[in-house]
């Protein structure tokens, strides 16, 4: 919660920007019908813009317009941070259920880029990840989840660009009839599970993941894993246990991403 009322003053100044950034050259009465704020204020707020140099004024027609200073507002903005840090309450919240750790990741080309991660909480886990991973798309449980419910043009991509590339679990690309197969599995058993080969090269064989879509409507926007020891439990019992919940933080996520993309 705030700690204080927010600035009403403020907060109509900022609306006002955001009107004239929108309409790219408004009148006072344009500004009016957008923001519901009284003309007299509206007409206060934009001198005091204009004293900041935010806004500029067009003689004739009168009009106002953005200034180039608009855009240090967006300088230090960063759209995967800022995502990541909407995904992490929901997934704090199933790392405190399940007791094991997730990334959430976005498609990014050729990988599957980490927003956020949960593998420091509750406990060190024994394999780190940080944000800005970039997980192979075709050896990951969120790259295979992402790759099954994404649309076909970026299936395709993505495909052309892992084909060029000698590990073994991108074979997968050169071979499209048991691509078309691995992703009926996994659409048909709701998950994808880590490739045997990355699990060995990147964890010695110790741990795995399954990995579920993020879906707006029926359309893959990132994916979301869960991380486990195979010395502690095995697939089914993660599968049989705890995909309910992975799932259900997913349709989470799924609203909280497409809420920014909306925004977008």
């Amino acid at each position: 919660m705030p700690s204080y009322e927010p600035v009403t003053a403020l907060l109509r100044g900022l609306e006002v920007l955001r009107a004239v950034n929108r309409l790219r050259g408004a009148t006072v009465r344009e500004i009016h019908a957008a923001t519901g704020i009284n003309q007299p204020t509206v007409v206060r707020m934009l001198e005091t813009l204009i004293h900041a140099g935010f806004v500029a004024r067009q003689e004739e027609p009168p009009r106002y317009l953005p200034t180039g200073r608009t855009l240090e507002l967006s300088a230090g903005h960063d759209l995967p941070r800022e995502l990541g840090l909407a995904a992490a309450p929901v997934m704090s919240r199933l790392r405190r259920g399940i007791g094991w750790p997730s990334d959430i990741a976005v498609f990014d080309g050729d990988a599957m880029v980490v927003l956020h991660t949960s593998r420091g909480e509750g406990g060190r886990f024994l394999f780190e990840r940080r944000p800005g991973f970039r997980a192979p798309i075709l050896a990951t449980s969120l790259g295979l989840a992402y790759l099954a419910h994404c649309r076909e043009e970026e299936r395709h991509a993505a495909m052309e660009r892992a084909a060029r590339q000698p590990e073994p679990w991108n074979d997968l690309a050169r071979q499209p009839e048991a691509l078309a197969r691995r992703l009926d599995q996994i659409r048909a058993q709701g998950y994808a599970q880590m490739d045997e080969a990355y699990a060995t090269r990147d964890y010695g064989g110790m741990a795995s993941a399954i990995g579920v879509p993020v879906l707006e409507g029926t359309v893959a926007i990132a994916a979301l894993n869960l991380m486990y020891l195979r010395g502690t439990t095995d697939r089914e019992a993660v599968v049989h246990r705890l995909l309910p919940a992975l799932r259900q933080a997913a349709d989470e996520l799924g609203a909280t991403l497409a809420g920014f993309r909306r925004r977008g």
